[in-house]
């Protein structure tokens, strides 16, 4: 009897590991969602929506956005805790991922928690204000704050994001303080800035398009070097201060997601890359291509969650 029931069990789990088996060879046979973590309009959307698009084309099936606006970009890594491990439901990463877990109590581990898919681009922060600003430079924003406290305000996309982190470490460089104003996206930061309900915003590469029509002056972009699209607009380290904050954009799933699955899904986006529809998206809004493979960029994501940890020490990023 012990013989038949211990066949049986191994029948059922041959059963069960050949259906699993078969799911993943078929993946993906329904349609994919993608979280963008930010509202619609702005700079992530507008590449998630190129991604989801493009990995469609190479899936052969839909790929949705789903947008999740809040808590500095993470909801979507928070959704994961709660999703199968199927390729179904996949979230673009912000690098604000591994950041929050040094600011606040989080409910997700950035390393335990995510299966990292690959990276396709990179985006900058610009400090930027309205044309009609009186402020021409990055030493006109910062003379201001010195003169009078509390007189400079930024809108940002969020708490925490890389966007208050650049302006935090132009305040800690040049030893001022500027008011933070987080909006839920950088399109609403834009409408405010022009609005004239904000005097400064740090905005990604969707604020391209405004600087293109005249409404909006860039100041200095937080980069190495000037990217391409931006080739105008001095560095902070050109315009004298030391503010360089690096911003690749990633795909990632829940825990354990499956080997080939990953390598179906990281194949696609590198395909994506090469696709006429997304490299116009890229172009128009100024973002660098910045591919990381499976393997790449989970030790990215390792490296980066580690060096977070001492700019979150060093910064007040609270007010």
């Amino acid at each position: 009897m012990w013989r038949r029931m211990s066949g049986s069990l191994v029948l059922v789990a041959s059963l069960l590991l050949s259906q699993w088996t078969m799911a993943q060879s078929d993946f993906p046979s329904q349609p994919i969602t993608i979280i963008v973590p930010y509202a619609p309009g702005g700079t992530t959307d507008v590449l998630g929506r190129a991604l989801a698009a493009s990995m469609g084309k190479q899936l052969k099936q839909s790929v949705i956005v789903e947008n999740k606006a809040g808590a500095g970009g993470t909801l979507g890594v928070v959704e994961m805790l709660r999703t199968k491990p199927d390729g179904y439901r996949l979230t673009l990463v912000p690098v604000s991922v591994f950041r929050q877990p040094y600011v606040q109590k989080t409910a997700y581990d950035p390393l335990r928690d995510l299966t990292y898919i690959a990276s396709f681009s990179a985006y900058d922060f610009i400090l930027a204000v309205a044309a009609d600003s009186p402020f021409k430079s990055v030493k006109d924003v910062v003379e201001q704050a010195r003169r009078q406290k509390d007189s400079v305000d930024f809108g940002t996309p969020g708490k925490f994001t890389g966007n208050q982190v650049a302006m935090a470490m132009l305040g800690r460089t040049a030893g001022v303080r500027f008011v933070h104003l987080p909006y839920k996206g950088d399109s609403e930061a834009t409408t405010a800035l022009l609005g004239g309900h904000v005097k400064t915003i740090v905005s990604t590469n969707g604020v391209l398009t405004f600087m293109e029509s005249g409404k909006v002056r860039a100041l200095a972009v937080a980069a190495e070097t000037r990217p391409p699209a931006f080739a105008q607009v001095p560095t902070f380290r050109e315009a004298g201060y030391d503010v360089v904050v690096p911003s690749p954009l990633g795909l990632a799933g829940p825990r354990d997601l499956p080997l080939p699955i990953v390598q179906k899904l990281d194949a696609a986006v590198r395909a994506a890359l090469d696709d006429p529809e997304m490299q116009r998206v890229i172009k128009t809004y100024g973002v660098r291509t910045d591919y990381r493979n499976h393997q790449a960029y989970t030790e990215f994501a390792r490296k980066n969650f580690e060096a977070e940890k001492s700019i979150v020490q060093s910064l007040d990023l609270n007010d």
